[in-house]
């Protein structure tokens, strides 16, 4: 039988990678699991992945542009003067309203660095990362002190299955962004 060209299936099988691990957790997650999910031949997850951790990797590394792209949709990283702890406060909650079940995916598999060494450097990337965006704003030594804190508040709303409180969020930052200013 021919092979037949499929460019797509990469892609399509991260993605599989993702619903399965968004449904039964990383427990669930084989490839097996996977290949049902994206109706490929269990061969072609192999292919591609030849381990669970690199289907991993690939999916913690799409899941973890969530919160980086809704902070980039905000806008608050780009504006002058403008309250940050008041953008920050609301960028968060924007992203934690509008897909639970993708914030609630994309910190499983940053978690999951704990026991899995190949995706720490994914996890360090993305928190490297978003320092680096917050440093539009602040200092680098606040911007991470803000990323530690706002990680804090969602893991909290998340594993609690609380609200988010804006005002609080809001008044936190301050704060913290008092405390990092120069002279204070």
């Amino acid at each position: 039988m021919p092979r037949r060209y499929d460019p797509g299936r990469r892609q399509r099988i991260i993605d599989a990678a993702l619903r399965v691990v968004g449904e039964k957790g990383i427990a669930g997650l084989s490839h097996r699991s996977v290949a049902a999910e994206a109706d490929v031949p269990l061969g072609s997850t192999t292919y591609h992945f030849a381990t669970l951790d690199d289907l991993l990797v690939a999916a913690l590394e799409q899941a973890s542009e969530g919160f980086g792209a809704a902070l980039d949709a905000s806008g608050v990283l780009a504006e002058d003067g403008g309250d940050l702890a008041a953008g920050l406060a609301r960028a968060l909650g924007a992203w934690l309203g509008g897909d639970r079940a993708g914030a609630e995916l994309e910190y499983e598999l940053y978690l999951a660095a704990l026991r899995r060494p190949a995706l720490r450097p994914v996890a360090e990337r993305w928190t490297r990362e978003t320092a680096r965006r917050l440093t539009a704003r602040t200092d680098p030594t606040t911007a991470r002190a803000l990323l530690a804190l706002m990680d804090g508040i969602c893991l909290q709303v998340l594993l609690t299955g609380g609200s988010y409180d804006e005002a609080h969020t809001r008044t936190a930052l301050s704060r913290l962004i008092l405390r990092g200013a120069p002279g204070t």
